[in-house]
């Protein structure tokens, strides 16, 4: 099966069988940013950006990415020049094993795309399905309130 769509801000055309999960298509095409997890849809860790919404990408065949925008951890920054989010996620102490991480700024992504000053309780709300087990959630929420504001001052 043929597969277009935008990824990252560029056009692909991915061929694989009808079958294949959109986490293992990425992976396999080398973004192993995107981390497997449970591949049960429940811990987060695989959480990429599909039309501007968070998902899970074990869950969705890559089918479903067809003609639409996919946005992968690797699409945020890089180590010169990080995304608000990252730079905050790291100044709040919020990465610890780091395994969770990229879900969770995608999980963020998401939210701040659609609403720049969110609550405490939208954060939670939008990293509802991301599981953490070394830093807990505080400094994550604390991480993705300073990279708001950082976000806000910036445009």
């Amino acid at each position: 099966m043929i597969v277009e769509f935008t990824l990252n801000g560029e056009a692909v055309r991915w061929e694989m069988p009808p079958d294949t999960k959109l986490l293992d298509a990425l992976r396999v095409q080398g973004l192993i940013g995107t981390k497997q997890g449970c591949r049960e849809a429940t811990c987060g860790a695989c959480t990429v950006l599909l039309n501007g919404r968070a998902v899970f990408s074990c869950a969705l065949l890559l089918a479903q990415a067809q003609g639409g925008t996919v946005e992968t951890v690797e699409g945020l920054g890089s180590v010169s020049d990080p995304h608000p989010l990252q730079r905050a996620l790291v100044d709040a102490s919020a990465v610890q094993c780091g395994f969770c991480i990229p879900g969770v700024l995608m999980s963020a992504k998401g939210l701040l795309d659609q609403d720049p000053n969110p609550s405490e309780g939208a954060i939670r709300r939008a990293l509802n399905g991301n599981l953490c087990r070394c830093t807990g959630y505080v400094k994550i929420i604390e991480g993705v309130t300073l990279a708001a504001e950082e976000m806000r001052r910036r445009v």
